[in-house]
């Protein structure tokens, strides 16, 4: 059986920002244990990327109010009856944990935006083939330690991310948790659905239908067209497509 290929959509700029951050972080947990020079040159480019959108946007601030408001959700389910009450409670305390840990955290990517070695070589990375060594001598440098000193500095970087990782993680994961929706019919390839004051769109499309979702919408309602991956390819009078709400 074929698995479907799961795409997400943000309702909101907030949200949009959140899955570019997880977008980033993931690609540094996958990059960080490898030990080749263009992995590390990945895992560089994928780290200021991260700086470059916590320098523009106050995820700090953000995050902590949306944590808040998932707080009040959470407590409004204390009195339902067929809510699992000690789940729910744990869910709390984790929730509680995140908070202190993002309140006492420094602003999100400070430390490394005052780390010298990250800001002698940032500006070269967004230069295309900026890493060479004579550009960047002093990461060349870098690339030929001992890989137990390259790999102790990439895990004192991640560690300053902690805060955020974890919290960001926590929120989306009940975000997407708090799903509701089903199988549709989608004709000529077109749907629209009200949103309800959703944040988020997921979409689960089987790849032998030779498709790809492009979303348009806001909170109160979107609109997807699939369209052929193949241009000499015509787009099925119907499909079946999961789609989702959170």
């Amino acid at each position: 059986m074929t698995s479907l290929t799961l795409y997400e959509h943000p309702l909101n700029e907030q949200v949009r920002i959140y899955l570019r951050l997880e977008y980033l972080l993931d690609q540094l947990d996958e990059v960080s244990g490898l030990s080749a020079p263009c992995h590390h040159i990945q895992f560089f480019r994928s780290l200021f990327d991260l700086l470059e959108i916590l320098e523009q946007v106050q995820v700090k601030a953000d995050l902590a109010k949306d944590l808040d408001k998932l707080k009040k959700k959470l407590n409004a389910w204390a009195h339902v009856p067929q809510v699992d009450q000690q789940q729910l409670q744990q869910l709390l305390e984790q929730l509680a944990e995140h908070q202190r840990a993002v309140l006492q955290a420094k602003r999100f990517g400070q430390s490394l935006r005052e780390d010298r070695f990250l800001t002698s070589i940032k500006q070269r990375f967004s230069i295309p083939g900026g890493s060479c060594s004579f550009d960047l001598p002093i990461f060349h440098y870098w690339l030929h330690q001992p890989l137990a000193a390259r790999q102790n500095a990439i895990n004192g970087w991640l560690a300053t991310l902690s805060p955020l990782r974890h919290a960001l993680a926590f929120w989306l994961q009940l975000t997407r948790e708090s799903a509701q929706g089903g199988h549709v019919e989608v004709k000529q390839g077109f749907y629209q659905q009200d949103a309800d004051g959703a944040c988020l769109i997921r979409i689960q499309v089987n790849p032998d239908l030779g498709v790809y979702p492009l979303v348009s919408g806001h909170k109160n309602r979107f609109a997807i067209r699939f369209m052929p991956f193949d241009d000499d390819r015509e787009v099925a009078d119907n499909m079946p497509v999961f789609i989702s709400v959170c």
